[in-house]
């Protein structure tokens, strides 16, 4: 089969012809659902540059040849990693009266999902869906956005930038988690730090900067995520 038929295929009913003919192929027979386990395992425990699939093949105890009966190749991985983690979100019955806050939980919830597995947002950019968990959250973010009032056209391209913002976002912070734990770099991770470089900055070059170093700096666990999304949403008419 072709890329495009191999997706197909996935969401097809399983054929139990095919299916024992596969196995009597191959002494060991992998499911794209163990894929996905191993993958977001080796993902969770060494991040996402980590993964390749030649390493993902290694962590199955087979040659990378099995696994393209079952994946075309990593832009394929990447779909169904992102399809997994979409099919745990909660998508709730839009109410026109909560739409904003309805969304923002969403959002919420692709975070937490991103935040588990450092560095697996990087798989969503550029993301042409056509896993069906992921075109289930943005139908549900759709329907969310048209009952609230936003017109179809706004909406799409608002859940297109709120999407590609949650991943950036989550991108970043997994980054910097990865450089803070660097010895050689306290200071990304450290405010104080970063706040005395800021303030130790020439006035007269500086000002705003210097006499703005703590607002420039502050923000508590997700305070500049939930910031920026209620700028993006309250900026839609609903």
């Amino acid at each position: 089969m072709n890329p495009r038929e191999r997706r197909a295929a996935r969401h097809q009913p399983p054929n139990p012809e095919t299916e024992a003919a596969t196995r009597r192929r191959r002494k060991t027979v992998f499911t794209p659902a163990q894929i996905v386990d191993t993958a977001l395992g080796l993902i969770a425990a060494e991040g996402y540059e980590a993964l390749t699939m030649r390493r993902l093949a290694t962590a199955l105890d087979t040659g990378p040849a099995s696994l393209y009966a079952h994946v075309v190749d990593k832009a394929d991985l990447d779909e169904l990693l992102i399809g997994r983690l979409c099919s745990e979100l909660v998508l709730p019955e839009p109410e026109p009266a909560a739409w904003r806050e309805q969304i923002r939980g969403v959002c919420g919830q692709i975070r937490d999902q991103y935040l588990k597995y450092p560095g697996v947002s990087r798989a969503a950019l550029a993301l042409a869906p056509t896993d069906l968990e992921v075109l289930r959250v943005s139908e549900g973010m759709l329907a969310i956005m048209v009952a609230g009032g936003v017109a179809p056209q706004a909406a799409a391209w608002a859940i297109d930038a709120l999407l590609l913002y949650v991943a950036a976002y989550c991108l970043e912070t997994s980054i910097r988690h990865q450089r803070g734990t660097s010895a050689d770099a306290p200071w990304v991770v450290d405010r104080d730090e970063l706040r005395g470089r800021l303030t130790a900055l020439p006035v007269a070059t500086f000002p705003h900067t210097v006499a703005h170093a703590a607002e420039l700096t502050a923000g508590d666990g997700h305070d500049r995520f939930d910031f920026t999304l209620g700028m993006m949403i309250n900026g839609l008419a609903g």
